[in-house]
């Protein structure tokens, strides 16, 4: 199980592109080693770049250097972009050439909790994907204020978002993600891309952020 955590996307106060967490062809063929890079080397690593951008702009205006009128396309740009790298970063660590096929523990008992059963999440989280409209994402979550966990989908990369839930499974339906090999078959990509989870990395994220004893 990789165990990238999200503080490595961070460094020496600007936001930073972390490696993929494993070779770009291993991912065949499921994706492309050439949607593979373009996707994180080009558009990942552009949502770096303008998370720095829209965050440099807002230290200016916070120092008196720009007028408070650069602030709010710049805070808008900083949703948007750190949106879009925090939520790639998820999305690499999500996926394994030797994926875990279904999670076990507290997870699973939180799953059956929120859906009835395994089968039931899958058949939500692929419905709710297939149905983001344009550009977005499918997110399994917790739910903040009940604790169990949800289905949401994510426009753009902010967009429709539930403050402060906690993001567990994401699955980029940008076109971007799966073009080259799927063209505009979502749907396969989608079920493909649910064949390829690491299990047991969604369920170190769900210990972390959601267990506490």
């Amino acid at each position: 199980m990789n165990c990238l955590c999200l503080n490595q996307g961070y460094e020496d106060g600007h936001y930073i592109l972390p490696p993929l967490p494993w070779a770009p062809e291993a991912m065949e063929p499921f994706l492309d080693a050439e949607t593979v890079l373009l996707h994180h080397d080009r558009h990942h690593a552009a949502y770096v770049a303008g998370a720095n951008a829209a965050a440099g702009v807002l230290r200016r205006v916070a120092l008196g250097e720009l007028s408070p009128d650069a602030a709010p396309d710049a805070s808008r740009n900083l949703a948007f972009n750190l949106g879009g790298h925090i939520l790639h970063m998820l999305y690499w660590l999500n996926l394994s050439p030797h994926p875990m096929p279904s999670p076990t523990g507290r997870l699973a008992d939180a799953i059956n909790a929120s859906f009835g059963t395994m089968e039931g999440m899958l058949r939500v989280f692929r419905a709710v994907t297939l149905a983001v409209q344009g550009s977005g994402w499918g997110v399994l979550a917790a739910d903040p204020v009940s604790g169990r966990l949800m289905v949401t989908g994510i426009c753009r990369h902010q967009d429709v978002l539930v403050p402060a839930m906690r993001p567990l499974l994401v699955c980029d339906v940008w076109e971007h993600a799966y073009y080259l090999r799927y063209r505009n078959n979502r749907a396969g990509y989608v079920d493909a891309f649910l064949r390829m989870v690491d299990w047991c990395a969604v369920e170190e994220r769900f210990e972390r952020c959601c267990c506490h004893e």
